[in-house]
């Protein structure tokens, strides 16, 4: 394993910026060269720009994430891979139903746990018999891979799996090669047997085989096999093309940079500090809060296009317990991780974990319906839509509100700061301020202020730091028809695609 190297070589695809500016072809990765400047460095920081497909994920905003198998039946959440394939009997299994529902609730991707650190596969693999083909459900010729993967192609939702590199069950875990091998022919089957994948999950496991042994893993071919057969999925965890935000509880930093130092590209760190049984507590460079700031990025060695996805669970556990049912996340609760995650500049990976029947709890889906519902009253107006925007030395000023994420405010060469003036028709109430740059031409905006004018003064009613794909910032609530949004602080010209006032419905934490 070449560790960094052999990652940011798999960084590899060019993205060009299609928008009514011309932009220059960028990449995603950079090096840092010994002699750079600290304005060379920030200048290169400011020009890294998302591959395609990682553009195209940070747009899904909202995945959700499939907890099922063994440990759905015993009642636990890290199986010991000895289990009896025999347990594993969900009559009333209906993948319709799950993907339905979620793609109902505003979710555009699902991602499936193919395979968990027990090792029992929810498809019929030929090289193992620790799966669904000796179960009763449907005989054992049933396959829950399929079904779902099929559920999504049919409602025009993004399928993604997960497969846990530990296989508690696999006598050849701790082996090397031989488990790679293993590994890659595992990964070829859900590859090639199930239409298109649009993500495949990787998490940071990695503890003792049947051998008493642990296992190196090789990721350099893994990334190979899937780069090979769905190009345009994306990696995650382990992988180049998105990190895990360094938490599992649904809440992004509030400062949030998507181009970092490749050294956060380690899997020896994701390896440490995720996905530990006995007690969360993650430290080192995933978790903390500062991952991309000028700081730290004037001592990397090369940067990268690594955005974050924010998970979390709808319920206390990742697999289905009975128990919490009446611990199902509220609307509101869900509510307010959207406004911290997505509104952060991540993507919220949402854990609905299905139920010993096959089914998605009624507890879990009336909850996702009020969470859309909040959406829906949230979002269904920009208040600032209609308004005249005014910026002395602006181009393209009304482009901050014409609906169009492929335009954008922004200013002459070379400026660094920006004001726009923004006058409504009528005065407005309002509790929240939506901002977005164009990230397809990179993230520049290090801090930004917005202000009403209250008749008498000019008062500051949000501040923030990054903003990247989406920024959301919360305040008690204010009538004005007239604003200004300052930009403070960027690396390069900031490029400004969309702002949005929004009324937060009254009480929507409490419903």
């Amino acid at each position: 394993m070449k560790g960094k190297e052999t990652l940011l070589l798999g960084l590899c695809s060019l993205f060009f910026v299609h928008s009514s500016f011309a932009q220059n072809a960028k990449d995603n990765k950079v090096i840092i060269e010994p002699s750079d400047s600290y304005n060379t460095i920030i200048q290169k920081a400011a020009n890294i720009v998302p591959s395609e497909r990682q553009l195209k994920w940070q747009q899904l905003e909202l995945t959700a994430f499939f907890h099922f198998g063994v440990n759905t039946y015993t009642d636990k959440e890290w199986g010991d891979g000895k289990e009896n394939p025999q347990i594993f009997n969900p009559t009333k299994l209906n993948a319709k139903q799950w993907v339905e529902s979620v793609k109902n609730a505003g979710f555009k991707q699902v991602i499936l746990t193919a395979k968990h650190h027990d090792g029992f596969c929810l498809w019929p693999s030929q090289y193992t018999e620790h799966s669904v083909k000796n179960s009763p459900w449907k005989n054992g010729k049933g396959d829950v891979v399929k079904e779902v993967s099929d559920a999504c192609h049919q409602l025009g939702i993004g399928f993604g799996v997960y497969l846990s590199p530990w296989d508690r069950n696999s006598a050849l875990y701790g082996t090397g090669k031989q488990y790679n091998d293993y590994f890659v022919n595992q990964l070829k089957e859900l590859l090639t047997n199930y239409g298109q994948v649009d993500e495949v999950w990787f998490d940071g496991a990695n503890g003792e085989g049947p051998n008493g042994k642990k296992q190196i893993y090789d990721f350099a071919a893994w990334f190979k096999v899937i780069r090979e057969l769905q190009p345009q999925a994306v990696i995650f965890g382990m992988g180049p093309d998105v990190r895990w935000v360094g938490t599992e509880t649904g809440y992004g930093r509030e400062t949030e940079w998507s181009v970092v130092p490749t050294d956060n590209l380690d899997p020896a760190l994701i390896q440490a500090n995720s996905q530990q049984e006995d007690a969360f507590k993650p430290t080192g460079d995933m978790t903390g809060d500062d991952l991309g700031s000028r700081d730290k990025i004037v001592k990397a060695k090369g940067l990268v296009w690594y955005p974050a996805e924010t998970d979390v669970s709808i319920r206390p556990g990742w697999f289905y317990h009975a128990e919490e049912d009446e611990k199902v996340k509220t609307p509101g609760k869900l509510m307010d991780i959207y406004l911290h995650s997505v509104g952060r500049n991540g993507v919220l990976l949402l854990n609905i974990p299905p139920n010993k029947d096959g089914l998605l709890s009624d507890a879990d889906i009336k909850n996702l319906k009020g969470f859309k519902s909040l959406l829906d009253l949230t979002f269904k107006k920009n208040l600032a839509a209609g308004a005249t925007i005014f910026s002395s030395q602006g181009i393209n000023p009304s482009g901050l509100v014409d609906g169009n994420p492929d335009s954008y405010f922004t200013v002459n060469d070379n400026d660094t700061t920006a004001t726009a003036l923004i006058s409504l028709p009528k005065k407005k109430t309002f509790n929240m301020v939506c901002l977005q740059e164009f990230i397809a031409a990179g993230q520049e905006v290090e801090s930004w202020s917005l202000e009403c004018n209250t008749g008498t003064e000019w008062k500051e009613i949000a501040r923030g730091t990054t903003i990247g794909y989406k920024r959301m910032v919360t305040f008690p609530e204010v009538t004005a028809d007239e604003l200004r949004l300052k930009i403070l602080s960027a690396r390069e010209t900031p490029k400004i695609s969309e702002f949005g006032l929004y009324q937060l419905p009254e009480g929507w934490e409490n419903k």
